[in-house]
């Protein structure tokens, strides 16, 4: 039995999805309006993961991830940029794609262009209206009347007041509350022809919060299973949606709400507002994507995950090993027995809130295992629990002949020949042999000299 963290619960329970084997996720995607960075990548990866291990565990998966192609920050760019909101936006919806494809990504079921649902979000505002639950304010624009919506606060645990108190809303001209929110922005004479739509309240586009809504409910129905993205998210989009969703439709709108942890960078969250963002691309100039994968899941995904040089060398060093092991000893082909005691330890902590840091501590054990007994049956299983998290999927020499011992100092290739010859004293050859092999597959030729000496050289 899954068991998920519920936000809205706010704590574990058994996954029942709502048609038995088959279930339905919508993750929140990318604005597209610049490179995705690392925080985007936790996203992606994390949700990758959740989709591999469902699937793995037998269930048909229907899983979309949207693409927001209509924003004030896209406007903004294709104005300084002198360029289309559609070339800005098709360019990086390329670079999201090769950057996502570079770690190991597949692609959602379906992927939604928020431009391309323009129609389902005028009805989904039209029943809002009929309900009561929204007004056309002073200036054009359509309003949710948050104070209308008895549920709202749920999922950020707060009363309204203390979301008023303690949130910045900017006033606008005829809003009911502070705290109600923008569902149909009228059209300004400034913004381009592209980014207006005819309603029947005027020319204009719709706000943020109502895309994932309308777009979620037309590929999964109006009631789905999960429904995850990043912890900022938490409030108010998600807050929203389900005010809006609910609200239009009577009845709850998603079961399991999952939120990834935030990736910061000494001790602030990682994003562009606060200029402390490292993109995808200029981290995969120096660290292998696989590298930056395992980073990203060696984490749960729920705790936060510092972003740091020494962080991804562990994680490089890390994987380096396991690929070493199924260097030395070749995996046999093996089908997972998941009565077999490291896959059983491994099923038990996906199952557990899709734990891949305790999943990843049971390759290791298998890693130790086939190094001690050449077994290649262990290597094989190794090779294949690894891939359900998408890890260790290429031939271990293509890797190792890659980045794994790039950059090596003078002082790191003496420390690993001494602990190299501290192995070989305490009789502990396999782990000689490991570090030999590591070092050769960086580049660096060992040869061992009478009275004990090493001397190395690089290829």
């Amino acid at each position: 039995m899954i068991r998920i963290h519920n936000t809205l619960s706010r704590d574990k329970q058994d996954f029942v999805p709502l048609e038995a084997g088959r279930v339905r996720i919508y993750v929140c995607g990318m604005t597209v309006y610049d490179l995705c960075h690392m925080g985007h990548a936790r996203v992606m990866v994390v949700f990758d993961m959740v989709t591999r291990w469902l699937r793995a565990a037998g269930y048909s998966v229907t899983y979309v991830r949207n693409i927001t192609d209509i924003d004030d920050k896209i406007i903004r760019r294709a104005a300084e940029n002198g360029e289309s909101i559609r070339a800005l936006t098709d360019r990086y919806v390329a670079a999201m794609h090769e950057d996502s494809a570079a770690l190991g990504i597949l692609r959602p079921d379906h992927e939604p262009r928020a431009t391309e649902h323009v129609p389902s979000m005028l009805a989904m505002i039209g029943r809002l209206i009929d309900n009561g639950l929204a007004y056309v304010a002073g200036n054009g624009d359509v309003c949710y009347a948050v104070r209308n919506f008895a549920g709202y606060g749920r999922l950020s645990g707060k009363s309204l007041d203390e979301l008023r108190a303690g949130e910045r809303v900017d006033v606008m001209e005829g809003k009911q509350d502070p705290l109600d929110f923008v569902l149909w922005k009228h059209a300004r004479a400034e913004e381009p022809a592209e980014v207006k739509w005819d309603s029947r309240w005027g020319a204009g586009r719709p706000g943020w919060h109502i895309e994932c809504s309308a777009m979620s409910q037309q590929l999964l129905g109006e009631h789905f299973d999960i429904h995850g993205g990043g912890a900022d998210l938490q409030f108010p989009h998600h807050e929203n949606e389900i005010a809006q969703s609910e609200g239009a439709h009577g009845h709850a709108f998603v079961n399991y709400w999952m939120h990834n942890g935030f990736v910061r960078v000494d001790g602030e969250k990682m994003a562009k507002s606060l200029g402390n963002f490292f993109t995808i691309r200029d981290v995969l100039k120096v660290y292998d994507a696989e590298v930056v994968r395992y980073f990203i899941l060696h984490a749960h995904y729920r705790s936060p995950l510092n972003y740091s040089e020494a962080q991804l060398e562990e994680c490089k060093a890390a994987l380096t090993t396991l690929y070493n092991t199924l260097h030395n000893v070749p995996p046999a082909e093996v089908e997972i027995d998941w009565n077999e005691a490291h896959a059983a330890r491994f099923r038990e902590a996906m199952n557990d809130d899709f734990n891949s840091a305790l999943a990843i501590s049971v390759l290791f054990d298998l890693s130790r295992e086939a190094n001690k007994t050449q077994d290649r049956r262990s290597a094989g299983l190794l090779r294949r629990l690894a891939g359900v998290l998408g890890l260790l999927e290429r031939e271990p020499a293509q890797f190792l002949r890659g980045r794994a011992g790039a950059g090596l100092s003078d002082g790191d290739i003496e420390a690993r020949i001494a602990e190299r010859l501290a192995a070989k004293k305490a009789r502990d050859f396999a782990r000689a042999d490991q570090l030999r092999d590591e070092l050769k597959a960086a580049g660096i030729i060992l040869e061992d000299r009478p009275g004990g000496t090493t001397e190395w050289r690089r290829a």
